[in-house]
């Protein structure tokens, strides 16, 4: 009988890259607070509310999210911008374009929002398109959350050269990794009278093998079992396994994150 060993879908860079961003994410939130966060799934257990892809179904995501991920909801306010440019501007007169117009959603610290925004309030923008795929939004909700945590709670700047991906890092650190990493890829069919195809748009910083990779990460980090993973896409579930058994296989070569004291 013929034994392989596992090989990483990822490269050494990003396996490093990976394991250092836990190490910095918890002496920046504590450790204990990767290890007590719930793993949150798309099933009616975790999002029992009737979803009808307005901005009330995306206000009540919004607070279940806020609460997986213990952001105070008080505290930041959400609104859903039209996918134009220009209606974009008129809405946040701070907002400046930076190659970013594609954005899937904002966010602004309190003091950016101008004289006219509520005082002390952080804002969350997430772009309307985003109401028609569930997935993506709950994704997207946690990514800009995770903003508010790093950013809006001073524990990180926007200096910080790498720290979008560290935000979609910090989505799988807190329990929200089946939805950012199932949406880093998202797959569209399309149909017209003349064509008919696939069209496929990233969303996030952190592409789908990496994901896999963090979240067999979380898995032996926590001594989890991985039920959940049923739940991933099937490119991410396969890296995801993969990532898994190289990890069971070559404990001696990844230094786990230890308990922050």
């Amino acid at each position: 009988m013929l034994f392989f060993t596992p090989k990483l879908p990822v490269s050494e860079e990003q396996r490093q890259w990976v394991n250092d961003g836990f190490r910095r994410l918890e002496k920046l939130l504590g450790r204990e607070r990767m290890l007590r966060a719930k793993i949150v799934e798309p099933t009616a257990g975790d999002f029992p509310d009737p979803y009808s892809k307005d901005r009330e179904a995306a206000e009540r995501l919004f607070s279940r999210v806020c609460a997986y991920m213990s952001v105070d909801r008080s505290a930041v306010d959400m609104e859903i911008f039209p996918d134009e440019t220009e209606e974009l501007r008129e809405l946040l007169p701070s907002w400046r374009s930076k190659g970013e117009s594609g954005a899937a959603g904002m966010y602004l610290h309190a003091h950016e929002r101008g004289p006219d925004g509520p005082g002390g309030h952080m804002l969350v923008a997430i772009r309307s398109s985003m109401l028609r795929d569930p997935m993506a939004l709950v994704a997207t909700i946690a990514h800009e959350l995770g903003h508010v945590i790093l950013l809006g709670g001073g524990r990180l700047t926007t200096d910080v050269g790498d720290h979008e991906p560290l935000t979609d890092l910090l989505t799988v650190f807190l329990g929200m990794g089946i939805f950012t990493a199932n949406s880093a890829a998202r797959f569209r069919k399309f149909q017209d009278e003349r064509r008919i195809g696939w069209s496929v748009k990233r969303l996030g910083y952190l592409p789908e093998r990496v994901f896999g990779y963090a979240l067999a990460k979380f898995v032996v980090e926590r001594g989890d079992g991985a039920r959940w993973a049923r739940h991933l896409s099937p490119n991410v579930r396969a890296d995801f396994k993969q990532s898994l058994r190289w990890l069971k296989k070559n404990p001696e070569y990844v230094p786990m994150a230890k308990p922050i004291g």
